[in-house]
């Protein structure tokens, strides 16, 4: 791995987590990785992306969506008949491989998806937790989605439950805990751009970039 190095992010849902993890990743000059592990689990397996989205960041619930059939649903046509059907825990593996493979060829930040625990043996990398206050969650939450403050609350409340059962099923450590970190920062603190700046610094002084 030599130089190589990554950033994983955890994060709130409407903390800005995304957007200044999409900054860093391109201050850095290093690849951003959120969605697009749906993309390259889905060709690196062979599996649609369905499968991936239906199972993106939660946490083991046996089969996913019920059944599909007596075969998995392979991109191709030429798909093997199987009397088993993917599980999540499968697809968290797919996954997984997908992220050490990433992080072993280059630097790259990761956003979620258990990617701090995946890569807890590598060498050199950066695990960070962004929250921000309820209020600006909610405030990003309506400009993006043009909804109501009872509906983002309701958003924010489900997607917190979502991912903090999804990462402390697959890591058995506590999303969100300062102990799981090396830096938990509120981002409602410095703003987007003033965290961005702040996390870049930590991230160069922790490494020694």
């Amino acid at each position: 791995m030599n130089s190589n190095y990554v950033i994983n992010i955890g994060r709130q849902l409407g903390s800005g987590g995304k957007e200044i993890g999409e900054k860093l990743a391109a201050r850095l000059g290093i690849d951003f990785y959120d969605k697009e592990l749906i993309n390259l689990a889905s060709e690196e397996s062979g599996l649609c992306k369905e499968f991936f989205e239906k199972a993106d960041e939660k946490a083991s619930q046996g089969i996913i969506g019920g059944l599909f059939g007596m075969r998995f649903p392979f991109i191709s046509d030429g798909a093997v008949p199987c009397t088993n059907c993917l599980s999540n825990d499968a697809l968290f593996k797919i996954q997984s491989d997908v992220i050490r493979n990433l992080a072993a060829t280059k630097s790259c930040l990761f956003v979620g998806r258990c990617a701090d625990y995946i890569l807890r043996d590598h060498p050199r990398c950066v695990n960070i937790f962004i929250s921000a206050s309820k209020e600006d969650r909610i405030e990003r939450l309506r400009n993006m989605h043009g909804i109501s403050e009872e509906d983002a609350e309701g958003m924010m409340e489900k997607a917190d439950k979502k991912r903090s059962e999804y990462y402390n099923y697959y890591s058995y450590k506590t999303w969100g805990a300062a102990a799981t970190y090396h830096l938990c920062i509120d981002s409602s603190a410095l703003g987007i751009e003033g965290t961005v700046r702040f996390i870049e610094e930590f991230v160069v002084r922790k490494l020694g970039l």
